[in-house]
């Protein structure tokens, strides 16, 4: 799929063919089940996002609001962005996906998946509870102050 021009996650998933949308809707559903309070759903960058609102987190260098989970539909595969798992966690996330027996593919934050049976859902779920937007907001703060 070429990056979508969806306004909203309800277009978005209706540009998806029946399976990609299936699979998509749920991560989705896991997504939203263990999302924490204050982070927004929306589309950005042509995919579904879940980020701190500008309100929360105030001006962003790129004047977007601050990207915490993403998911969309790929040319050859599925993916879902966890910035979560960046800095520090991916050793442990590999480790608890591995050990749930599932094989991981992933670029920085990026887990690539043909169907959702690839993906141990739990770990999933556990990784996007992990951070309530305070902490979230903390960690990106102290990143940026690295750079």
């Amino acid at each position: 799929m070429v990056q979508s021009k969806a306004a909203t996650v309800e277009e978005y998933l209706g540009e998806l063919p029946d399976d990609r949308r299936d699979a998509v809707a749920e991560v989705r559903e896991v997504i939203l089940a263990n999302l924490p309070e204050g982070y927004d759903e929306g589309m950005a960058w042509g995919m579904i996002t879940y980020s701190v609102p500008l309100s929360r987190s105030g001006a962003t260098y790129n004047g977007k609001p601050l990207g915490y989970v993403a998911l969309a539909s790929q040319k050859n595969y599925l993916s879902l962005y966890l910035t979560c798992v960046d800095g520090g966690r991916e050793q442990e996330f590999r480790a608890e996906f591995e050990a749930a027996g599932h094989k991981l593919d992933m670029g920085r934050s990026c887990v690539r998946f043909k169907r959702v049976a690839d993906l141990p859902l739990d770990v999933i779920g556990r990784e996007v509870a992990r951070y309530p937007v305070d902490e979230f907001l903390a960690l990106a703060t102290a990143a940026r102050s690295t750079r």
